[in-house]
C-alpha cells in the first residue's frame, strides 16, 4: 500500500512547480470576480435610482389637480395603471441583491476552474521546454527545443535558448579538441624522457659523457614543457574579464619587445622595419605585451634567412590598429583559419620549442579586449596579421598625414 502511494505521489508535481500556475489562476479569478462585483454594483445602483418616486408619477399628477381626489381602490384602477406602494420596492431590491450575490459566487467558482485550465494551457510550452532541457547533457548537446509556429514571446525565448545551446556545443567541441591536443603535446616529451632515462640503464657500456648528454636533452625537454605550460596558463588567463584594464602605450610595448628580440633577429639576418606612431589602447599590460611578443616571435620563426619583418601601428577613426607582416614560406589560404586554433601549425618540427599556441593566444587576448583579429596569407609568402583595438577615450591619435601604411600583400 505504501509503495502504491509513493508511485501515485511521484506522478504529482510538487507544489513549488505549480506556484506560477496558482498565481496565474488567482490573477484570472480575481480579475473576473472584481469585474463581476463592479457590474453588480452598477446594476444595483441603476435599479435603486429608477425604482424611486418616479414610479408614482400618476398619483402625483392626480394630486396636483384642483378637484378632490379620493383614494382609489386597486380593484377600480383600470388596465395599464399601476400605483406602487412604497413598501414594495425595498424587499424586491433586497431579493435582487441576494440573487446577484449567489450568481457572483457561482461565477467566482467557474472563473477559478477556467483560470486553472487557462494557466495550464499558457504554461504548457514552458513545461515542455523545461522537460527537454532537463534531458540535454554533454552527450546530446546537439538537441534543440525547435519550437515551431508563429513568432511570439515563448518562441523567442526558445530560439534564444537554442542559440545558447549551439554556442555551448561549439565551445565544448573546442574544449575537447584542446584537451586532446594538449594531452598529445604533453605525452610526446614524456615518451622521449622515458627513452632517455631507459637508454643508459640497458646499455652496459654507458659512460659519463652519455649520461651528461642524456641529462642535457632531458633539461631541454623540461624547459620546453615549462614553456608549454606557461602558454597554456596564458591562454586560459587571457579569457578572463576586464579586471586590470588600464591605458597602455602600445608603441612603447612594441619598442620594448623589439629590443628583447634583437639578438635573434641579428642571428637570423632579418630586416625589421618598424612603422610605429604613438597610440594608446585600454587593456591588460601583461596580456598586450604577450600579444605583441607572440606575433613578433611568429614572424621571426616562420621566415626565410635574410628575410624581413614589418611591424607598426596606425590610428583610424574609432579604432587603433596594430599590424605585423613578414616574409616566409607560402601559406595556403585555406589553412589560415586553422592557424588560430590551439596546437595547429603547418609543419611539425621536433624540438623547435614551438607548440602551435602562438596565434591561438593572440586570438584569445584580442577577444578579451574586444579587438578584431585579421590573418591573411601573402601571395609571395608569409603572413599579414592585423589587430584592430577599439579606440579608447585616452588614446593618443596620430596627427593627420603621419599614418604609415602596412606592407603590400
Amino acid at each position: 500500500m505504501k509503495e502504491r502511494w509513493l508511485k501515485v505521489r511521484a506522478g504529482i508535481p510538487p507544489l513549488s512547480s505549480l506556484w506560477l500556475r496558482l498565481r496565474l489562476t488567482l490573477s484570472y479569478s480575481v480579475l473576473s470576480i472584481v469585474s463581476g462585483a463592479v457590474l453588480l454594483v452598477i446594476t444595483y445602483s441603476l435599479i435603486k435610482r429608477n425604482a424611486g418616486p418616479g414610479d408614482v408619477s400618476v398619483a402625483k399628477e392626480i394630486a396636483g389637480r384642483s378637484i378632490p381626489v379620493r383614494p382609489l381602490d386597486p380593484a377600480q384602477v383600470g388596465p395599464g395603471i399601476y400605483l406602487p406602494r412604497p413598501e414594495d420596492s425595498g424587499p424586491d431590491r433586497y431579493q435582487l441583491l441576494i440573487v446577484a450575490g449567489i450568481a457572483l459566487a457561482i461565477v467566482a467558482l467557474v472563473s477559478i476552474a477556467l483560470g486553472w485550465l487557462l494557466a495550464g494551457r499558457v504554461l504548457r510550452p514552458i513545461r515542455t521546454m523545461t522537460e527537454t532541457l532537463q534531458k540535454i547533457s554533454a552527450r546530446n548537446l546537439h538537441e534543440r527545443l525547435d519550437v515551431t509556429g508563429r513568432r511570439h514571446e515563448i518562441k523567442d525565448l526558445a530560439d534564444t535558448i537554442d542559440g545558447l545551446l549551439a554556442r555551448l556545443e561549439v565551445a565544448l567541441e573546442g574544449h575537447k579538441r584542446f584537451v586532446a591536443n594538449a594531452a598529445h603535446e604533453l605525452r610526446t616529451p614524456l615518451t622521449v624522457e622515458h627513452a632517455l632515462l631507459e637508454e643508459p640503464l640497458i646499455d652496459p657500456n654507458v659512460t659519463v659523457d652519455d649520461f651528461r648528454a642524456s641529462f642535457q636533452r632531458l633539461l631541454a625537454i623540461s624547459e620546453q614543457r615549462g614553456r608549454l605550460l606557461e602558454s597554456l596558463l596564458t591562454l586560459s588567463g587571457s579569457e578572463h574579464g576586464r579586471d586590470q584594464y588600464q591605458p597602455v602605450d602600445l608603441s612603447q610595448v612594441i619598442e620594448q619587445v623589439l629590443r628583447q628580440h634583437r639578438p635573434e633577429v641579428d642571428r637570423l639576418g632579418l630586416q625589421v622595419d618598424p612603422l610605429i606612431v604613438p597610440v594608446q589602447v585600454e587593456g591588460d599590460p601583461a596580456l598586450i605585451e604577450r600579444l605583441v611578443a607572440n606575433l613578433l616571435d611568429n614572424a621571426i620563426h616562420h621566415n626565410h634567412a635574410n628575410g624581413w619583418v614589418e611591424i607598426g601601428t596606425r590610428s583610424e577613426p574609432g579604432r587603433v590598429v596594430f599590424f605585423v607582416a613578414n616574409s616566409g614560406p607560402v601559406v595556403p589560404p585555406e589553412q589560415v583559419e586553422r592557424l588560430v586554433e590551439p596546437f595547429q601549425r603547418l609543419h611539425r618540427v621536433a624540438d623547435d620549442g614551438h607548440h602551435g599556441l602562438g596565434l591561438s593566444i593572440v586570438n584569445a587576448i584580442a577577444s578579451a579586449h574586444d579587438a578584431t583579429l585579421t590573418v591573411q596569407a601573402r601571395m609571395t609568402g608569409g603572413l599579414f596579421v592585423e589587430i584592430a583595438f577599439p579606440a579608447s577615450t585616452l588614446a593618443a591619435a596620430a596627427p593627420a598625414g603621419s599614418v604609415p601604411q602596412p606592407a603590400t600583400l
